[in-house]
């Protein structure tokens, strides 16, 4: 029996209007929708550019709190349409400190509990940890109408752990918001980021079995360069759709979630797992 939903992924670039970027966003949003998407998920700070590329900054221009313009706008705008949408956003919390965070929105416009991102890198052009404070509310499982999810965050992409424990509690799909790209002033002796930026995540799906939606931005901001790409792959790593370099797009998937089923029965890698020799 097949268990079919219809996302999208909205891939913008980023300008310092943070107001422009909100009515810009809520337009691909309509326009998603329209195309059938009832989950949508946003960029990572989709509303700023990538401030943390600089070591210092003022937090409060770029800080919103929960609820807020952001949360108003796109919780009136899911109720309009009946779908779900997954807003990233930097929260200046009630405590007064401050979050790399996702809303999920309910296709009643009701706000779910927030998700703070866990893993915090600290690097060159990611100067994270002079800006956001590491989650400790765990991995948090949405079930919607149209499906059940996790929503991590960029930097939680690159941990394995990070998607075995959201899948081990029951999310079909997981939504990675990301901001991530080249750095104009520097080379890497690595290999290609992108293409190990990817290679991980359709890991991550073959190994839990688990659909993935990575989103991420496009455009040069200062040093730099988003490149874009935000895709679907179904629960065996096959890419089903894919974004470009370098355009602003709504990316639209129908995932089927009942392959996850047939992969984790046919592959048995949930159920020959060793919990007991896992050990820190």
């Amino acid at each position: 029996m097949t268990k079919k939903v219809t996302v999208a992924a909205i891939q913008s670039k980023v300008s310092v209007d943070m107001d422009a970027n909100l009515e810009k966003t809520l337009r691909m949003v309509r326009a998603a929708a329209k195309k059938g998407a009832k989950i949508v998920c946003l960029q990572e700070l989709y509303r700023t550019t990538y401030f943390p590329q600089y070591k210092k900054v003022n937090k409060d221009a770029y800080a919103e709190t929960i609820p807020g313009e952001s949360t108003d706008a796109f919780s009136k705008l899911a109720k309009e349409l009946g779908i779900v949408v997954v807003v990233p956003l930097y929260e200046k919390g009630a405590n007064g400190k401050y979050y790399n965070s996702a809303v999920v929105i309910d296709e009643k416009g009701k706000l779910l509990p927030t998700y703070h991102k866990i893993h915090i890198p600290q690097d060159k052009r990611f100067y994270e940890k002079n800006y956001f404070e590491e989650g400790n509310r765990g991995y948090r499982i949405y079930k919607t109408k149209f499906g059940t999810f996790a929503v991590l965050i960029c930097y939680d992409q690159w941990f394995p752990e990070a998607a075995r424990m959201a899948t081990l509690a029951g999310a079909e799909l997981i939504f990675y918001p990301t901001a991530i790209g080249y750095m104009t002033d520097y080379k890497s002796k690595d290999g290609d980021w992108h293409d190990a930026w990817e290679t991980v995540m359709r890991g991550h799906a073959i190994a839990n079995g688990v659909h993935i939606v990575a989103v991420n931005r496009t455009g040069v901001e200062d040093k730099l360069k988003f490149w874009g790409q935000s895709f679907a792959c179904d629960s065996f790593g096959k890419i089903l759709k894919r974004g470009s370099s370098s355009k602003e797009e709504v990316i639209v998937a129908t995932l089927d979630l009942s392959h996850n089923k047939r992969i984790r029965d046919g592959w048995g890698f949930f159920r020959n797992r060793r919990p007991d020799t896992y050990k820190n």
